[in-house]
């Protein structure tokens, strides 16, 4: 053999040596647990946005999703779009250690590292304790709200978490101030900023049959302080009256600045206005506390949406819209990850959620309604947006950058978590 073919043929060995070493090594197994509820838009984008940036940035990663009893067929058919390979399991882990459904016990003996996703606490906490407990395996948490007013004191759990990213810097406070000794805590931002599901073909349906055009309308969204989930009927919930008549007494003082943003958009611009909803609920508060209130020259440029949508059709309608505003979280989160400007309006009832906007460089985008000096500066904010549509897109394209780089950063630190390298099938 001549020195040129015993060359060809070793480096031939070699390759082949190298990929069936490589076919030797066993992928990173995550196990995720999130899909806390349907009812919310938002709550929904939280699962497919962290499913996202595994994808994106630990490729070689196999990830089970641990869902909520209550995903639904629907939503779950939804996910399936976008990550066609991805298994759902239910369920719960017991007081003996075992999971209450074959299924569940397989993923939690398959799975090297527990991820908690991004939610408005660490919503599954008595989950992730479970899996400490009776496993022994690693779990980190990923861009969470911690200290809200339904939180437990969960440090000592937290402190045995590899890492803890939260979605907002007053989180991050709370948790220094708890001394939790997690090795890494550091700002992450919610995993809804990743959503990327589309439905194109019911949202340009939807435009159409709306008569809205695309660039040339503003959505714009409402909530009362407390979700009257004892509306839903798949909630089964009995009416908490106390908090009933709280929003009552607030609803006014919350929608009207909104409302009459509206009203000056229609009648200083030349774009329609969408009303449209994050829950199952908001149809008919937007229907009260917008619609039917506006005068009639403004009420024909107007969309009301009468029906509650899906994250994909939301989303491809937001993408198509010229911003956002209202008083809601997750809309805004799904825009700004995707390029479109989105003002938002908080209140004390939302926990600390809400100063994720300041903690990305948009404190003017973001008014706090308990804030009596900052309720008159939101019609001017709003048209701002409106006149200046490149402006408003420069600015939140600014943002997005910096959210992406801490997505980058933040799924460095779980890439390079030990449990996660390449181990021998």
């Amino acid at each position: 053999m001549h020195r040129r073919q015993w060359l060809q043929s070793s480096l031939a060995s070699l390759i082949a040596a190298s990929a069936a070493a490589a076919d030797d090594k066993r992928r990173p197994r995550i196990l995720l647990r999130s899909s806390w509820q349907v009812v919310n838009i938002g709550d929904i984008a939280h699962t497919p946005g962290v499913l996202a940036l595994v994808e994106k940035y630990i490729p070689n990663a196999e990830v089970v999703l641990w869902a909520s009893y209550d995903l639904s067929d629907e939503v779950a058919a939804m996910e399936h779009r976008r990550f066609p390979k991805l298994k759902i399991v239910k369920g719960r882990i017991g007081s003996d250690g075992k999971a209450s459904n074959k299924e569940l016990g397989e993923a939690i003996h398959w799975a090297d590292f527990l991820l908690h996703g991004s939610g408005p606490s660490l919503v599954a906490a008595n989950d992730v304790a479970a899996w400490d407990q009776h496993t022994g395996k690693p779990f980190g948490v990923y861009g969470i709200t911690y200290g809200s007013f339904w939180d437990a004191d969960l440090s000592q759990l937290l402190s045995r978490a590899k890492f803890i990213f939260f979605r907002d810097s007053v989180s991050l406070e709370h948790a220094k101030k708890q001394k939790i000794a997690c090795p890494v805590m550091e700002f992450g931002p919610d995993g809804a900023f990743a959503c990327d599901l589309r439905d194109d073909e019911r949202a340009t349906a939807f435009m159409k049959a709306s008569g809205l055009e695309e660039g040339k309308f503003l959505c714009c969204l409402s909530r009362l302080r407390y979700t009257p989930y004892w509306t839903i009927p798949a909630k089964n919930r009995a009416v908490d009256s106390e908090r009933h008549a709280y929003n009552e007494s607030m609803k006014e003082h919350d929608h009207a600045a909104l409302r009459e943003a509206i009203i000056a958009v229609v009648r200083e611009t030349p774009l329609k206005v969408l009303l449209c909803p994050e829950d199952m609920t908001q149809m008919a508060v937007g229907k009260e506390m917008f619609f039917d209130k506006l005068p009639t020259d403004v009420k024909p440029r107007v969309v009301w949406r009468e029906k509650f949508w899906l994250t994909d059709e939301a989303l491809s309608t937001y993408v198509r819209s010229a911003g956002l505003f209202g008083s809601e979280m997750h809309s805004p989160i799904m825009a700004l990850g995707n390029g479109i400007p989105a003002i938002v309006c908080r209140f004390k009832e939302q926990t600390s959620k809400g100063f994720m906007w300041r903690d990305i460089g948009l404190g003017d985008w973001l008014f706090d309604l308990d804030d009596e000096e900052q309720i008159p500066k939101i019609v001017p904010a709003v048209l701002e947006m409106a006149k200046n549509p490149d402006a408003a897109r420069a600015k939140a394209e600014g943002a997005g950058a910096f959210v992406r780089k801490r997505q980058q950063q933040t799924m460095q630190v779980l890439k390079k978590e030990p449990e996660l390298q390449e181990k021998p099938s």
